[in-house]
């Protein structure tokens, strides 16, 4: 009986410079890039605690070129950390780490084996009777179908096909190396260990196909736990999957009904209730929170006038929870009672929310308003929108922002 486990892991994306978290927070950016490291140093001592076979990366270990050689040194580090163990490491570059994107390097250990750019290429290990079939990428953008290149299982052996790819496609991923579900099967390996797309999912069974997710969360598209998968195999067969959890920072959303809530102090009390449920949840690491308030409220146009007033008592309530929870951001998306207007008709006012009404659907308006956001965008730095949705598809949110805040600064002026 053969008997072993393996650890697979993709997406590290050692390096990242947390562009759009820095314009924010600088702080917060460095304590999440630390968290990078911090996630894959626990990676190799899990994996040398649980004594696994090998170790298996699925592509992007740095998020690009470096800006110098400590990230490298760093990961050649960890590295001798498990050549000292006699575990193997095979490597796959994607599409942040592809031969022409970093062109540094630093030597690594014995005992690490990476596939090349130029064809697909198979390692054994003769023992354990595997053999794993990968390709790397050689640009940052692959569009062929590299599944289709990779060679025959062979027989009798348990066959490992390493693959960075988006598969048949995923909403918040371009699409690199594009396969279907058939042309993994067709391929008659017993696992394969994908990479590229940040959620941890199983595509399918027989065989297995895998993404383990990244190591460390990198943005608010990225919540919750994050980690590897440990694979124990016997007899040529995947007798189970183990999610190896090894995070050291989350982000997470915290949506908030605030319906039907008139009293600021209670709107206060609700945020508090729902942060310090998400604190327990992450067990005490560091966690970076994006507030959505939803709802019909007598308050809404006092929580978009006032945003300053409004994310400082929320960042007080996240630190009556917990030292470590910050806010990313406080998205106010709530909605006015009617009862002004009602109350203007019936004095005979002027009410300036039927005047602003439907105002953020005139077409001239919209038409400005993109062209502005454009140019405000085309002076970010590169990268920064990656996390979030471009300025101009959410233009309609802005939009009736903006109504808000002038309805809440004129309220505001009457009281």
């Amino acid at each position: 009986m053969t008997r072993f486990t393996f650890l697979h892991a993709a997406d590290l994306h050692l390096g990242s410079p947390f562009l759009g978290l820095s314009l924010k927070d600088e702080d917060l950016a460095r304590r999440f890039a630390s968290a990078s490291r911090d996630a894959f140093e626990a990676l190799v001592a899990a994996a040398i605690e649980e004594k696994v076979a090998f170790v298996v990366i699925s592509g992007d270990v740095y998020d690009g070129e470096w800006k110098d050689a400590s990230i490298g040194l760093f990961f050649a580090r960890q590295l001798s950390r498990l050549q000292r163990a006699g575990i193997p490491v095979f490597l796959l570059k994607g599409n942040h780490d592809a031969e022409s994107v970093v062109t540094r390097s630093v030597t690594l250990p014995a005992g690490i084996h990476e596939f090349p750019a130029r064809a697909p290429r198979s390692f054994r290990v003769e023992h354990l009777e595997v053999a794993l079939h990968g390709r790397s990428f050689p640009d940052r953008s692959v569009a062929e179908n590299y599944a289709l290149t990779y060679p025959p299982a062979i027989p009798g052996w348990f066959n490992i096909g390493v693959l960075h790819t988006s598969c048949t496609g995923h909403p918040t991923h371009a699409s690199y190396a594009p396969c279907t579900m058939e042309d993994l099967a067709t391929r008659g390996y017993q696992y394969w260990a994908l990479g590229h797309v940040h959620d941890y999912g199983i595509l399918g069974q027989d065989p297995h196909i895998v993404y383990p997710g990244n190591i460390q969360g990198r943005s608010i598209r990225e919540t919750g736990e994050k980690g590897a998968v440990l694979v124990d195999v016997e007899d040529g067969t995947v007798l189970r999957l183990r999610r190896l959890i090894v995070d050291r920072a989350r982000w997470a959303r915290a949506p908030i009904d605030l319906a039907g809530i008139s009293d600021a102090d209670a709107v206060l009390r609700r945020i508090e209730e729902v942060l310090s449920e998400l604190a327990l949840a992450a067990g005490g690491r560091l966690l970076a929170v994006r507030v959505e308030l939803t709802g019909r409220t007598a308050l809404h146009r006092r929580l978009v006038a006032e945003t300053g007033w409004l994310r400082d008592e929320v960042q007080a309530a996240a630190h009556r929870c917990h030292e470590d929870i910050w806010i990313e951001q406080v998205v106010t998306r709530t909605s006015a009672l009617e009862d002004l207007r009602s109350e203007r008709a019936e004095t005979g006012l002027i009410d300036p929310g039927a005047l602003l009404a439907g105002l953020e659907q005139d077409a001239p308006l919209r038409t400005e308003a993109k062209a502005m956001l454009e140019t405000i965008a085309s002076r970010l730095p590169a990268r920064v929108e990656e996390d979030a949705p471009t300025l101009t598809e959410d233009l309609d949110a802005l939009l009736e922002e903006a109504v808000a805040l002038v309805l809440g600064r004129l309220e505001g002026e009457e009281d």
